[in-house]
C-alpha cells in the first residue's frame, strides 16, 4: 500500500480483519511487539525508512524560499545490490545491521526547488540508539556540504540536550570528507584538526546517542553520496558527452 510519501507493507493495511474483535487483538499483537523490541520506532519498524513527517511544512521551514519540491525513493538494492552494499560498508567503516539497515530500505530524498533551479536536498535515515531509533535529518546543498541537521526522533532523557541548536548548529558546513575521519567501530575521529573532532557530547549519561549520531550522519551522507548524488552526476556526464559528439 502506497499513499504519498508513505510505504505501509503491514497485513493490517493489506488484508482487511473481518471483525472489530480481530482488529483489537491484532493492533493488541503490535503493541506486544513493540514493546518487547523496545519501542514502535525500534529496529523492527525502522526498515522501513525514514521519511519527512510533514514535507510540506519542513522543507518550506528549512528552505524558506523554495517553491516546490520533488520526492524520491532510492533502495541499495536497486542501485547496486550487495556490492553496493560492499562499497557503502567500506566507506562507513562498519558493517550495516542486517535487520534495520538492509538493502531494501528505501531511501527518501527530497529535491527541494525554487523555480526550476535545485536549492538542496533533505534526507534521513535511522540510526539504533540507546533508547530505541534515531531518525535522524539532513539538510544538504547540491554539493553535500551540510545546511540543517536536527532530530526528528529521539527518545533519549537528555534528548533536550542533543536537539539544542548550541549541539546540532555545531555540524553545520561539514561534509562527507569531515566524516571520514570518524571511526564508529573504535568511536573515535583519527584527524584532531578537523571540526569534527571539536564538537563535543552534550549529554553526561554516557556517549551511546552522541556516537550513534555520528554513525548515522556519516551513513546519511554516504548514502546520499551514492544513491542520489552519483545518480545526478552520472546524468550530467552523459548530457555533457551528447553536447561534446555533437
Amino acid at each position: 500500500y502506497f499513499s504519498g510519501l508513505f510505504y505501509c507493507h503491514c497485513s493490517y493495511c493489506l488484508e482487511p480483519v473481518g471483525s472489530l474483535m480481530a482488529k483489537n487483538n491484532f493492533l493488541l499483537l503490535i503493541l506486544m511487539t513493540s514493546i518487547l523490541m523496545g519501542g514502535l520506532c525500534n529496529d523492527g519498524f525502522a526498515a522501513m525508512g525514514c521519511s519527512l513527517r510533514d514535507p510540506d511544512r519542513d522543507v518550506k521551514r528549512i528552505f524558506s524560499r523554495s517553491t516546490g519540491y520533488k520526492t524520491r525513493f532510492i533502495t541499495i538494492l536497486e542501485r547496486g545490490g550487495r556490492r553496493l552494499q560492499k562499497k557503502i560498508e567500506e566507506k562507513l567503516g562498519d558493517r550495516l545491521e542486517p535487520i534495520y539497515e538492509t538493502i531494501d530500505v528505501p531511501y527518501a530524498f527530497y529535491t527541494v526547488l525554487q523555480g526550476k533551479k535545485t536549492m538542496g536536498y533533505i534526507h534521513g535515515v535511522n540510526q539504533k540508539g540507546e533508547f530505541g531509533g534515531l531518525q535522524l535529518i539532513l539538510a544538504t546543498d547540491p554539493s553535500g556540504t551540510i545546511l540543517s541537521f536536527y532530530y526528528q526522533k529521539i527518545s533519549s532523557p537528555e534528548s533536550k540536550k542533543f536537539r539544542d541548536p548550541a549541539f546540532t548548529d555545531q555540524f553545520k558546513g561539514l561534509t562527507l570528507a569531515d566524516f571520514s575521519h570518524y571511526n564508529p567501530v573504535d568511536r573515535t575521529v583519527s584527524d584532531i584538526l578537523t571540526p569534527l573532532a571539536g564538537i563535543k557530547n552534550p549529554g553526561k549519561r554516557n556517549d551511546v546517542d552522541f556516537q550513534a549520531t555520528l554513525r548515522g550522519l556519516k551513513k546519511n551522507l554516504i548514502i546520499f553520496e551514492k544513491l542520489m548524488r552519483s545518480n545526478l552526476y552520472g546524468k550530467v556526464q552523459k548530457k555533457s558527452e551528447k553536447i561534446e559528439k555533437k
